[in-house]
């Protein structure tokens, strides 16, 4: 196997001479900057992920450095070492990653082909449920099969650990969760899961569905051909129930990652709906003013904004709250058909066939980054700008990683400060992608209704960028321009510093 060498940190970490003073001065400024970080964080997020984050890496109990190994311990964990390669002036530090992704499984329909107009053979959608731990897959044919996540141990690469078997997925002991298959009746487009809903979501839960025994259940939501959308109980495969109002094809589906049961609904009928789960499924609001199918919705992780995506040259940013539009995103050259937001929203990156990916500032509209895909098959004709057309764009967990899918056969790996892809993987009739939660794998979707799962760059994120992270979860750009500190740490907690 082939290696490359990717930038992974940028830590202060020497290995020469300087290796006492720059471990001093990183050790200064990362307490610093955690420090400063503890005093902005609003006391109501002292449980949150965020400040979980912060703590972390606040109680970093030791590090050390033998030879080119970083030693790190995080509390209740056990010593962790990894290899670095530091640069020539000792600011950045890199870690091995595979050069290629390697194909860790493949799973293909198991029915025959139907030429019947109501089964269509693509997967249109896939997902991993936030937890991860199960995974839905829409084969075509009008099933969707869920998956119990992780696969077989084979399939599985080394050192991967899908937190998926926790006593949340199954309360009462009732045993492993089995693959089951939803028939949806219609060609299924767009599929999502509920995160876990939270405790006043749950009460309202079984208040209003009685019949369901676990009110602290997991929800797939199905789009289908016809405009209608099905909600699932994933634990029994149960139908709950059945939203109607669009006119055409569903085409993506959203929950807020809040947990309160709100679904958004993007359809060719050129309007997006808003749905209270919580209300028997109520429709609260309609979205109108594309012009034409709207592709792709994407709810930011702090649920302040919603980005819609049609067959346009501008995208849709709608506010979460008043449900209004803030603002069109203009820049691309045709059809923008992906979109999503970075973990900490502070990014928003577009996908669209004029063959680039735009990564904007959502808050300010600025327009921060573009990566071309270019042609790397000789045996393909260059003059025909669609063979490059973009057909899906997803950031990795963490936010280093973009992954994107082209009609080039090519499954494309970015790092967020390069410009270049930094991997590639063959696949052929390439629809959607999406990372496992926990990061390590890539799933993708094909025309011929397959799902592929690739290896994904698995690396240690910075201190730096988890303290950015955490801070921007809950931080606009503006109030980040308006804080008293250095010119140079605005720009890297606004992104400025591709």
């Amino acid at each position: 196997m082939s290696f490359n060498f990717l930038t992974a940190a940028s830590m202060d970490v020497d290995c020469g001479s300087r290796q006492n003073e720059i471990l001093d001065n990183f050790h200064f400024s990362l307490c610093s900057l955690i420090s400063f970080l503890l005093i902005l964080m609003p006391r109501s997020s002292s449980h949150s992920p965020a400040s979980r984050i912060i703590c972390s890496a606040y109680r970093l109990s030791k590090y050390g450095l033998k030879g080119r190994t970083l030693t790190y311990t995080f509390p209740d964990s056990q010593p962790c070492s990894i290899p670095l390669f530091c640069s020539n002036d000792c600011q950045l530090v890199y870690v091995q990653v595979p050069q290629e992704p390697l194909l860790l499984a493949e799973l293909k329909p198991g029915r025959p082909h139907q030429f019947d107009w109501k089964s269509s053979c693509e997967t249109w959608s896939v997902a991993f449920s936030p937890d991860g731990s199960w995974f839905a897959w829409s084969q075509g044919h009008c099933i969707v099969k869920l998956i119990p996540w992780p696969l077989e141990e084979q399939f599985i690469p080394k050192g991967f650990e899908a937190k998926s078997r926790s006593s949340k997925n199954d309360p009462k002991g009732r045993g492993s969760p089995k693959e089951k298959t939803l028939d949806c009746g219609q060609i299924v487009w767009g599929l999502a899961f509920s995160p876990w809903p939270s405790p006043p979501s749950r009460r309202l839960w079984a208040r209003h569905h009685p019949q369901v025994p676990d009110v602290s259940c997991l929800i797939l939501a199905t789009g289908l051909n016809d405009g209608q959308i099905k909600i699932w109980e994933v634990q029994t495969g149960l139908l709950l129930l059945n939203l109607s109002g669009h006119q055409d094809v569903v085409r993506d589906l959203s929950f807020t990652p809040s947990g309160s049961l709100i679904l958004v609904s993007a359809s060719r009928d050129k309007t997006l709906r808003i749905w209270d789960l919580n209300k028997h499924g109520k429709q609260i609001q309609v979205l109108s003013g594309h012009l034409q199918w709207v592709y792709c919705c994407s709810i930011s992780p702090d649920c302040s904004m919603l980005c819609s995506a049609a067959g346009e040259k501008s995208v849709f940013l709608w506010s979460m709250r008043s449900y209004t539009l803030i603002r069109k995103l203009e820049g691309h050259q045709s059809s923008v058909v992906s979109c999503d937001f970075s973990p900490d929203s502070a990014l928003l990156v577009t996908a669209s066939y004029d063959t680039n990916v735009i990564m904007w500032d959502p808050y300010t509209g600025e327009r921060l980054r573009s990566l071309h895909h270019t042609q790397l098959d000789p045996a393909m004709d260059d003059s025909d700008v669609n063979i490059s057309s973009l057909r899906s764009v997803c950031f990795s967990p963490e936010g280093l990683y973009l992954a994107t899918v082209a009609d080039d056969r090519l499954l494309r790996i970015w790092a967020l400060e390069l410009k270049t892809p930094v991997a590639f993987a063959p696949m052929t009739n390439g629809l959607c992608c999406t990372f496992f939660p926990h990061g390590g794998v890539i799933a993708t979707g094909t025309r011929d209704g397959h799902v592929q799962f690739w290896t994904a760059p698995r690396v240690l994120s910075s201190l730096k960028h988890l303290c950015r992270k955490a801070l921007r979860s809950f931080l606009t750009t503006y109030q980040v321009l308006a804080l008293p500190i250095p010119k140079k740490m605005k720009e890297f907690l606004t992104y400025r510093t591709f």
